[in-house]
């Protein structure tokens, strides 16, 4: 009976981790990829606007 309780932590864990990868790869792509990629886009931009500028002009 100990090989159970031995064995039973790594399946648990096995079946999560299997899981989470699922939900991963259903949820690239799809409907909201575009609305995803636009949010990731004005992050960006607004990144790249607050930076201040390597050479500033005198």
């Amino acid at each position: 009976m100990d090989y159970v309780s031995a064995l039973l932590p790594p399946a648990v864990m096995a079946v999560f981790f299997i899981g989470v990868i699922r939900v991963i790869v259903k949820t690239q792509g799809g409907a909201n990829k575009a609305k995803e990629d636009a949010a990731v886009d004005a992050a960006l931009a607004r990144a790249e606007g607050a930076r201040p500028s390597a050479h500033p002009e005198a």
